[in-house]
């Protein structure tokens, strides 16, 4: 195909690793292999009935079956702002509230409402696949900050600062993060939180993790904790994770009354309204009880143990104990170049082929969260295969 025929902004994107990852395991399984993947970023479990059974009332309500308003129906909106209120401490207006069509959408939208052409925005990697692709359609660069195992998978100040230049608009900051399970302690959110705000630096942060944390690791709103960059801070979140909901297709974006009208704009000509079923559904979750979140992150965090055991006895896989979302992020630079079985992979991307290939296990290569060296395990997948999977790569790669 004549490659002029396609922009060459939307020609760029790169399709979704993850996703990728998923469809090429899926093709598998229909071929008649036995495939466990570890590469799909959502929850095993049903969303709750009680959800279920608000969205079959609503789709019964003739009002439902309408145009509503651009930013969401004010009832979801309210409980949005109870229940940033409740979970995190922040104060938000129920105006300042944008339902979107997903976590995506709400990372599109806040990226587009502060992003120019030229402007430069710090990406901590590795980093979840979606983030460059909005910075890039917005005109804006993306400029990695690398951060290691060593570190915790964690940016510290001096590291964005040695970063930051004049162009620097804003910062992507995720705590729980997916891919590396990584948690901010207090401490580094309110140091990074005063930088950006010292110097003007818009923070998107993305909550969606935020009740998936494991052990003595806590999750901290960076503007409840660095309320100085409050006016320049949009919180991404969504029901996707939390409430086993990934597709219905509810997120929501709050921040400063301004940004969140511009996306609201854009939203109105993008796609208006999020389905009303929907956010029906959305709205018994926020509002209801947190019982099943809490019974989902006692079996995440049971997968969580046992995959880091197994994994750790890979020799040359160094794997840090997750401390949030559902990922292990193994580090397997310690594999390339060893044969196995006549296979020498060089680079993850070949290590998860063969992974793929010989295990017929599929995880997602470092190369797709802009990291050389790691691999993405989720744990977000019933026990039976969570073990089973992690044993056979133990028996490919090597036990202790």
């Amino acid at each position: 195909m004549n490659s002029e025929r396609i922009s060459r902004r939307v020609g760029a994107i790169a399709p979704s690793a993850t996703l990728a990852v998923t469809a090429k395991a899926g093709a598998l399984r229909e071929a008649g292999e036995r495939v466990i993947s570890f590469g799909a970023g959502e929850p095993d479990f049903a969303t709750p009935d009680h959800i279920v059974e608000a969205a079959a009332a609503a789709c019964r309500d003739p009002r439902n079956h309408k145009y509503s308003g651009v930013g969401g129906l004010p009832e979801l909106r309210e409980a949005v702002a109870a229940k940033t209120r409740r979970d995190s401490g922040l104060e938000v207006d129920p105006g300042d509230v944008l339902i979107t069509n997903g976590g995506k959408h709400a990372v599109y939208n806040a990226v587009a409402a502060v992003v120019d052409a030229g402007d430069e925005v710090l990406l901590p990697t590795p980093y979840w696949t979606t983030y460059p692709e909005p910075i890039a359609l917005s005109g804006g660069v993306a400029v990695p900050v690398q951060t290691t195992a060593a570190n915790g998978f964690r940016a510290g100040v001096e590291q964005l600062e040695a970063a930051r230049t004049s162009r620097t608009k804003a910062l992507v900051f995720v705590s729980p993060s997916n891919p590396t399970g990584a948690v901010y302690p207090r401490a580094e959110i309110e140091e990074i939180g005063r930088w950006a705000a010292d110097h003007g630096v818009w923070v998107l942060t993305d909550e969606i993790y935020e009740h998936l944390t494991y052990g003595g690791a806590q999750h901290h709103s960076m503007p409840v904790v660095a309320p100085e960059v409050g006016e320049r801070c949009i919180v991404l979140n969504g029901v996707a994770k939390t409430y086993a909901m990934t597709g219905w297709r509810v997120g929501w974006m709050t921040g400063p009354s301004d940004a969140v009208a511009a996306a609201r704009n854009l939203q109105s000509h993008c796609t208006s309204n999020v389905c009303n079923v929907a956010q029906a559904a959305a709205l018994a979750a926020v509002a209801g009880p947190l019982d099943a979140v809490v019974e989902m992150r006692s079996h995440f965090d049971r997968r969580r143990r046992t995959m880091h055991r197994l994994l750790s006895e890979i020799p040359g896989l160094e794997c840090p104990e997750p401390q949030g979302a559902f990922y292990a992020y193994p580090d397997a630079s310690g594999l390339l170049g060893r044969d196995f079985g006549g296979a020498r992979p060089s680079t993850t991307l070949e290590l998860a082929d063969l992974l793929l290939e010989r295990a017929k296990v599929a995880v997602v290569p470092g190369e797709a969260f802009g990291a050389v060296g790691g691999l993405r395990l989720s744990f977000a997948l019933g026990d039976e295969d969570l073990r089973e999977g992690v044993t056979r790569m133990v028996e490919l790669l090597g036990g202790a």
